[in-house]
């Protein structure tokens, strides 16, 4: 889904389309995911669509043998992913003659770039990797030869695949040995069920209704432990493969994280009044006292729950902290119970909830004040040597560093206002010659982030260096934002997405920002002239 309003019409009918549009998506503008897809593929042979998923499979390996999207690091577990599936497939022999031969010449190629992975690579932190990995792996040596079924796959042969460096091929078994001596799985492993489901007894396959873990390939994992299910599996796996043109996305639906991430991002700038009707409902409707999940089947977080709190503060709703203590730990806040990393985007969200809650509601500052203080030294403490944050939720430095940005400038004091300028210059420092930032290559979402920096951290003084980079950036975004324009996938979820809506409103949003600054600049003499320049630049 993309920005569509027609040019010429002003920020707050973009906002407000941006909010019907995404009021009326009950899924939510996320893109199909080749890892989840691929799941299905292998694990669900009784899915109708079988041949739209191995036909998406074949055209999107790249030309090197891959699949996925980022640089090598992350296109681990899509193509150990897609291999898998090639080689469930030709298993099954269902296929034609052609489609085999094809089926048999990508995993061929898939296989090459695993054999080639160097010893050591600095692995991302995406969701539950250390289980997913090893798993995989173990699916791709059991398919591949003559270990289980007496015969190799003509084409393929008999191998067996090492478990990348940095992954231990026995985690999957141990968790599952864990959780077996306790009597139950926890919720947290619902969303990657798929990695676990070889290793466990079957008393432990979660008995839910819907989408297991809001995952599909989650979902069909489940189904071939438990053939009671398979029914309603089909069922709700056929709902999200008619949305998805027989395809699947890493969760579904992501309604309350669009929601909740585009009504923030579109604050920084204003919240129309023709849309504050829809945000309100949708912050009544998500806002929960006992915690908010980004998704159903998912656990409560405190990264979702602190946006309810702040969307609800920014649209004036009496809705209070209450929710984020349950995350609380002493010192910041918890993603979830039994969280493995820390979030410092989480983190930085809950302070900006805490400080626009107290600002509405200033009785309890001796109550949350103290929190917002402890919180706040927590993130400056989080701070890399270079200036910038790095988190476990976004590949990109800058999405990170804008939410901490935002939340110390928000917060203020001496403290606070010295990491706020440390990053400020990192931004600066890092621009892009085109004006343009990006962890791997230039993009409006991650310019849109510097933007925020650099404006969250201004300064009485003017400083030129800014000032040239954010002319820079409007430029760049004036030239770069248009309808048909594909976002990079930059997101962590078992591997990376792009939220769409969301990143349309974080692009929005700064491109109004820097218009008001421009405006703001304007002498009366020369109001008119910069307003003309400021309406070719924002509605192009």
């Amino acid at each position: 889904m993309s920005i569509s309003t027609p040019i010429g019409t002003s920020y707050a009918e973009r906002a407000t389309s941006l909010v019907s549009r995404a009021d009326q998506d009950s899924w939510g503008s996320v893109g199909p995911s080749l890892y989840e897809t691929a799941r299905v593929l292998s694990a669900a042979p009784w899915l109708p669509g079988e041949p739209r998923r191995i036909t998406y499979l074949l055209e999107q390996q790249a030309p090197d043998g891959s699949w996925g999207e980022g640089p090598l690091p992350y296109r681990l577990l899509p193509t150990l992913s897609a291999v898998e599936a090639a080689l469930a497939v030709l298993r099954r022999g269902t296929t034609s003659a052609e489609v085999t031969g094809r089926l048999t010449a990508a995993a061929n190629r898939g296989l090459d770039v695993l054999r080639a992975l160097p010893p050591v690579c600095p692995w991302p932190d995406t969701a539950a990797a250390e289980i997913l990995v090893p798993s995989l792996v173990a699916e791709i040596n059991e398919k591949s030869g003559s270990q289980t079924t007496g015969e190799d796959l003509p084409g393929i042969g008999s191998f067996r695949l090492p478990v990348p460096g940095g992954f231990h091929e026995s985690a999957p078994a141990y968790v599952a040995r864990r959780y077996e001596s306790q009597g139950s799985l926890p919720v947290k492993f619902h969303h990657t069920f798929e990695g676990i489901n070889s290793y466990i007894p079957s008393a432990l396959v979660p008995d839910v209704e819907g989408l297991l873990g809001s995952s599909p390939a989650a979902t069909a994992a489940r189904a071939t432990r438990s053939p009671a299910t398979t029914a309603q599996a089909v069922a709700d796996l056929t709902a999200v493969a008619q949305r998805y043109d027989g395809l699947f996305p890493e969760a579904a639906p992501l309604q309350v994280v669009e929601r909740l991430w585009a009504a923030a991002a579109l604050a920084r700038a204003d919240l129309p009044a023709a849309a504050l009707p829809t945000i309100r409902g949708w912050a009544e409707e998500i806002y929960d006292l006992q915690g908010v999940r980004g998704a159903p089947g998912l656990m409560t977080d405190a990264d979702d729950t602190a946006m309810s709190v702040l969307v609800a503060s920014l649209v004036g709703l009496p809705y209070g902290p209450v929710p984020l203590d349950l995350f609380h730990n002493g010192s910041h806040y918890d993603c979830y119970i039994g969280e493995d990393t820390g979030s410092v985007t989480a983190n930085a969200h809950a302070l900006r909830a805490l400080v626009t809650y107290l600002r509405h509601c200033p009785t309890k500052e001796a109550t949350y004040g103290p929190r917002a203080a402890k919180l706040c030294d927590w993130l400056i403490g989080q701070q890399q040597p270079e200036g910038h944050w790095t988190d476990k939720w976004h590949a990109s430095p800058y999405y990170a560093t804008e939410r901490c940005v935002t939340a110390l400038a928000q917060y203020g004091g001496h403290h606070a206002s010295r990491a706020v300028q440390r990053a400020a210059v990192w931004t600066t420092d890092t621009q892009r010659a085109d004006g343009s930032w990006g962890v791997w290559g230039s993009t409006v979402e991650e310019t849109a982030y510097a933007v925020k920096i650099l404006l969250s951290a201004a300064t009485p003084a003017p400083q030129p260096q800014r000032t040239r980079a954010l002319d820079l950036a409007e430029t760049y975004l004036h030239a770069a934002s248009h309808p048909s324009h594909q976002h990079p996938a930059l997101w962590h979820d078992k591997t990376l997405y792009a939220p769409t809506t969301v990143i349309e409103a974080e692009v929005l949003a700064a491109r109004e920002m820097l218009r008001a600054r421009r405006a703001a600049a304007c002498t009366e003499a020369d109001a008119a002239a910069c307003t003309e320049t400021d309406v070719e630049r924002t509605d192009a």
